[in-house]
């Protein structure tokens, strides 16, 4: 776990550094910003999807990711609650989602976890070689993360959280069960999570909204589907 407490605290330190910076930043700046962060979200998001297309296992599963989860979304009216909550700031969970996709979507998230939890030690002491991936993906969240606050502010701190609550579910798995996370449970994801850092991507660039927090829970189903194949 040790891994996913430090991924936890460089997004924290990220976020703190550019919540800082954003008071200095002026509004043409940070439209700047802006369409940078969409134009990477479509290019990491089609970089994602696109080459796990043809591994995958079952082609319409992420398909039905997409649908079952959007439904789901929709029905809990999860982005509405979420805009109550910020007071209807629209933006700001805007860039909690895609902060959140970014952090959590890629092998270094997904599979890093997993490889702390198979190690001797599980991952506790700081030369543990399986804690490669977490710290590499702890550097890159940090410099993410520091860009993310300064042009949405400090919603941003609250993907540390939920970063360590996705790692954490990942190193359970893996933990209990003894046995690496299947490589297309994997391949699943990077699909159904390029597909929504892509629709982050189209929001942030005003080109169409798709309301990417009501499809979040697609991330659920490729996870449910691989351990209930395991488990029977």
């Amino acid at each position: 776990m040790l891994g996913t407490i430090v991924n936890t605290c460089t997004i924290l330190i990220g976020s703190t550094l550019g919540c800082l910076l954003r008071k200095g930043i002026g509004d043409k700046y940070k439209k700047t910003l802006f369409d940078g962060l969409g134009l990477c979200c479509l290019v990491l998001g089609m970089n994602a999807a696109l080459p796990n297309m043809s591994k995958s296992e079952y082609p319409v599963l992420f398909i039905l990711s997409i649908a079952i989860g959007g439904l789901i979304g929709t029905r809990l009216n999860i982005e509405s609650r979420i805009e109550q909550i910020s007071q209807n700031n629209k933006g700001a969970i805007q860039g909690l989602t895609t902060g959140v996709l970014l952090y959590c979507i890629g092998t270094f998230s997904i599979v890093g976890p997993v490889l702390s939890a198979l190690s001797p030690s599980h991952g506790w002491a700081f030369d543990e070689p399986d804690n490669t991936f977490l710290y590499t993906n702890a550097t890159l969240d940090l410099v993410t993360s520091a860009v993310l606050a300064a042009s949405y502010g400090r919603i941003m701190l609250l993907a540390a959280p939920i970063l360590f609550c996705w790692q954490s579910l990942f190193y359970m798995i893996a933990y209990y069960f003894s046995a690496a996370m299947p490589e297309p449970m994997r391949i699943e994801l990077s699909i159904v999570g390029g597909v929504l850092i892509i629709s982050s991507g189209l929001s942030i660039l005003n080109i169409k909204n798709c309301k990417t927090v009501n499809l979040l829970p697609s991330l659920l189903i490729p996870i449910l589907f691989y351990t209930i194949k395991e488990l029977i």
